[in-house]
Parts: structure tokens; sequence; C-alpha cells
């Protein structure tokens, strides 16, 4: 496994300058000769094919003539729509990404925020983050990324709401206060991350705590009733703070009362480690990349089968290009190429029409806007 982590963007390839050096043999080529292209392979092509086709949709199908995507529901999609154009190559002049970011300037609010009508007040701010963050080599958005930083980091919960020792310090949830979850506090910190803020900023510290004690892992960073209960090394999505009864929900609760660990949350908890400054050799990493190892598919959300099947396909490709992993040997000592595997999948889940669309209505994701956004977001990850 590549040792060096790479943060939110998708991994670029850089081609160094070759130092010719003149020895006896042969003479150079000459000058009238045409350079040598490097052959693209076959998953190549094929994932080039595949995002050309989706981007397509979006632009020909899914944008409103407002400049926004799925808006009945919040600025949310559009900013997840207008990404997952520019990390495919699309520019800031691009047509359908200049309407949605001027779409998407509409939402900044007076405290910061960027959001809607207020229920999602941190995931839509976050994810705009990423979107204007992907948009800002000119410094167009500095003051409202600044100003949105503020704002999450605002909404969670930090020494003056909760103490360090409370299960939910570091947390933040959809709409600030109330109940934080791990894909809330994950995407804020891929957000601070995103607008360049350093690892070991308070406010993503604060995060880590409370990513760790969604971790199944009995350690000294998860201080809770849950993490000997079932101790598999991935992650749950929230911290119950009163008593559970397992037999309400098979799908979350383990017979002894443990939190279930599920994909998506596994991989949300690993990429948000790693944003978090945390290396190869911290135990929770070490125990999250078992649990990857352990449960490795591209076919389902594992635990939750096909609901957030999108969601966990671009968190999937987000936190092992973030690990600077190639290649996965699953549990029966399998090797992978898992981006050749998720193009693969995609490639055959695409609709006709360009889109991509889960008929499990869980979560949203039967929108075509959606989980469009959420492939090709995956998708720019596997280049």
């Amino acid at each position: 496994m590549n040792r060096r982590w790479n943060f939110h963007r998708p991994r670029r390839i850089f081609v160094p300058l070759l130092t010719l050096a003149f020895l006896s043999g042969p003479a150079l080529a000459a000058d009238d000769e045409a350079p040598q292209t490097p052959a693209v392979s076959k998953t190549e092509l094929q994932r080039r094919e595949i995002v050309d086709k989706g981007l397509a949709f979006l632009a020909k199908q899914g944008q409103s003539d407002a400049g926004t995507f799925s808006d009945r529901v919040g600025p949310g999609v559009t900013a997840l729509a207008i990404t997952s154009a520019l990390r495919n190559g699309r520019t800031v002049d691009d047509p359908m990404v200049a309407q949605g970011l001027k779409a998407l300037q509409g939402y900044v609010k007076p405290d910061g925020g960027i959001y809607g009508n207020g229920r999602l007040k941190n995931y839509e701010t976050c994810v705009a983050m990423l979107c204007f963050s992907e948009a800002n080599k000119s410094g167009k958005y500095n003051d409202t990324l600044k100003r949105a930083k503020d704002f999450v980091t605002g909404i969670q919960y930090g020494e003056g709401q909760r103490d360090p020792s409370d299960p939910w310090y570091g947390g933040v949830g959809y709409g600030g206060p109330g109940r934080p979850d791990l894909s809330n506090t994950a995407y804020m910190i891929e957000a601070l991350r995103a607008a360049e803020t350093a690892p070991n900023d308070p406010a993503i510290q604060r995060a880590l705590t409370f990513v760790s004690r969604c971790q199944n892992l009995n350690s000294k960073y998860n201080d809770t009733d849950f993490a000997a209960k079932v101790d598999d090394g991935g992650f749950y999505y929230e911290i119950p703070t009163t008593k559970i009864d397992p037999s309400t929900s098979e799908e979350r609760y383990t017979p002894n009362g443990g939190l279930r660990s599920y994909g998506s949350m596994g991989y949300t908890g690993l990429k948000s480690m790693i944003f978090a400054g945390l290396t190869p050799k911290d135990p929770r990493v070490k125990a999250a990349l078992q649990w990857i190892r352990d449960h490795y598919d591209v076919e389902s959300n594992p635990g939750m089968g096909s609901a957030g099947l999108y969601y966990y396909y671009h968190t999937f490709a987000a936190a092992l290009n973030a690990a600077g992993i190639q290649t996965i040997n699953d549990a029966d000592g399998t090797q992978h190429d898992w981006k050749a595997d998720l193009i693969a999948e995609l490639a055959e889940r695409q609709n006709d029409d360009g889109s991509w669309s889960n008929s499990n209505q869980r979560w949203f994701e039967n929108d075509k806007n959606l989980a469009t956004s959420f492939a090709l977001m995956a998708l720019a990850y596997c280049k």
C-alpha cells in the first residue's frame, strides 16, 4: 500500500520532465518524428465514456433553467452535481458549471451558511464548500469559503456545548442542534480540508474525537458502551445516548446491544481519519482497513444491501483514493483492482439516458440527479 495519504481531490498524475543523457550509441530520434502518446487502457476509456454520458445527462436533462438540480430538496444536489462536473474535467466556464455556481451563490446566507430552508444547514453548507473549493482557482470564493467555515465550525459540538467526555462532543448533525452523526461530521471534515484547513485544526481534531467514538473498536479512542460489543473495526452512523432495545431494529443493533458496522460508514470513517492526519500506523486506521478487506464489495453496500448504494460508491472511492490504495486483498485472499471493479460495476448500472438511479428509494437515491452525481464523483477518483 502506498503510504502517502492524498486529500480531498481525485489523484492527479504528474509527468516529470525527462533528463536526456548523452550516451554512446544510436543518435536521438529526428526532431520531426511525432512524439509517442501513452496508451490509454480499456478501463480508462470505459471510465471516460460513462463519465461523458453521465455529464451529458446532467447538462441536458438534470439541470433546471435556473441552474439548479432537484432544488425541491435544497441546494445540496446542485452542489454535488457541479462538484462532480468539476472533478471530471469541466471548467468554471462550462455552461452547466457556470449556471450551477451562480445558482448556488444564491443560497449564501448572511450568517455564512449556504443552505435552503435551514433543515439541512450543515450538510448543504459543507457540500457547497466542496463545490466552491473546486471552482476557486482564481480566489473568487475565498470570502464565501471563510464565512462558511466559521458557520459550520460554529454549529459543531465544541467545549461550549459539550464536555470532551460527552459522546456527542466534536460531532455535528444536519441542522446544528440535535443528534450528530458520522456522515455530517465527515462532510464537515472534508469541507474544511477542501478549504485548506490543516489537519491539526481544533475543529478537525474535535471531529476526530467523535469519529473515533463511531468506530467499533475497543480502544482508548472509544470510551462509549458500544466499543467492545462488536469490535470489528467498522463504523456506525450515530451514538445513542439513551438505552436501546436491540429487538427494535435488527438492521442497526446486534443482539447484545452493539451497533452494526456497515459499508458506507466504514469508508466514511476511514476517509475522515485520513483527512484528520492519522497514518497507517494508527490502530484506528489499521482496524478500519481490516474491516474493509473483510467486507470488500462493489455490488452492494455491506450491511445495508441496496440502501444508500451510490453514496457508498462515493465514499468507497474517496476513502481508498485518500489512502493511496491501488489493490485490495479480500477476505478470501483475492486481489482486486478496486478502480477497475468500480468502473465495470457503474458501467453496468448506468441507465440508457446516461444517468444512474437506485430502485431503493431510501435516502432519496431514486432521484437521478443525486445518484448520478455520486456515481460521477466516485468515477473521478478512478482515473
